[in-house]
């Protein structure tokens, strides 16, 4: 459910929640399509917002869908396995698959206005580079890149990794420093064995190879493999949706929660990474994303069902416990953006 503006509205939409009158004569019932003729009359009658439905209620918003997703991968995972040093053909099929994925994003209604949920997994670097392409193309869409742009992005992510094929240790949800020297600096070179595997592809672009030899640079030095400073603004997207994706997955460093994650990036906004590029991610990460179970400010168990448009860090809930421990027996949804004194302390389960 989200409030949507009179004048925000398309036609089509589904309404959430019965519309009545000051006097409560009804409107339009919970579940009329607000047809484009009846936007002028709603204007006539002083209505300035109303609730609808974007999507069921306690179903994840996907800058990708999953059916989508899935088979990308499987493509994905199968060129990159057969990947060598030597020339592959196959490898420029990727090209193609960044175009599918690009334009499964546009095909999404106000895709540039919705919140996204986007999940604690498993690290594997296939879904990782979906992932991250995903969100750096989204990114890229808000910021106003051109499609040249986005497609080199696109294509940059879903390669960005391959170096890290040629690991033999395992990296997943460990802390680098944990790790032994040797393996440090190997898994700090995978940048460099990335660029080595494909800069002598034609089809891919400089701006593209950059990309997978740069993506762990940082704004202040800090990064690697090179420690420079120079980064374009298309690796600036990259390292931000990397960063994030990394944490929650757990490459390379110990697996975290959605919300240290986005709180890491707040705290590194304008110092290790693009401040605006910042803005613009968060703008569209859920903070709490759907089916995430939460302790609020009056001793409750929640369950996010909902998230709600600007206000990422304010979802919808649905009360499951009250502050005795005890079930709750029927339903009992609270809006953060309409319950403005209660507040959501930490993150369970």
């Amino acid at each position: 459910m989200i409030v949507r503006k009179i004048e925000e509205l398309v036609g089509n939409e589904v309404l959430a929640r019965v519309l009545t009158t000051w006097d409560y004569q009804v409107i339009l019932p919970e579940g009329a399509v607000i047809r484009q003729d009846y936007i002028e009359k709603l204007k006539d009658l002083g209505i300035r917002e109303v609730c609808i439905h974007e999507e069921e209620e306690g179903q994840e918003s996907l800058i990708l869908k999953m059916d989508i997703e899935c088979s990308v991968k499987e493509k994905v995972r199968d060129i990159l396995e057969k990947h060598t040093y030597k020339h592959n053909e196959d490898l420029e099929e990727l090209s193609k698959t960044a175009d599918n994925i690009i334009s499964n994003i546009l095909e999404e209604s106000r895709v540039v206005e919705k919140v996204y949920d986007i999940k604690q997994r498993n690290a594997d670097i296939y879904e990782h580079s979906i992932s991250i392409c995903s969100m750096a193309i989204l990114t890229a869409l808000k910021l106003g890149l051109s499609s040249k742009c986005i497609h080199d992005i696109g294509v940059a992510c879903l390669l960005h990794d391959i170096g890290l094929r040629y690991q033999t240790f395992d990296y997943s949800d460990r802390e680098l420093e944990e790790l032994p020297a040797h393996e440090i600096s190997e898994f700090k070179k995978h940048p460099i064995y990335g660029y080595t595997a494909v800069k002598e592809e034609d089809w891919l672009t400089e701006a593209s190879k950059d990309i997978i030899l740069l993506h762990h640079e940082r704004l202040n030095g800090t990064g690697y493999p090179l420690k420079t400073r120079n980064i374009s603004q298309e690796c600036r997207i990259v390292s931000v949706c990397d960063a994030f994706d990394e944490m929650i997955c757990g490459i390379g460093c110990k697996r975290i929660k959605v919300h240290e994650a986005v709180e890491y990036l707040k705290i590194y906004k304008g110092i290790k990474f693009d401040a605006k590029v910042v803005d613009v991610f968060l703008n569209f990460t859920a903070v709490y994303p759907v089916g995430t179970h939460v302790l609020t400010s009056e001793g409750e168990i929640g369950v996010v069902v909902g998230q709600n448009r600007d206000f990422q860090d304010r979802p919808i809930l649905r009360i499951i416990r009250d502050k005795d421990g005890g079930n709750i027996k029927r339903e009992v949804i609270k809006d953060l953006v309409k319950v403005k004194n209660l507040f959501i302390e930490k993150v369970v389960g």
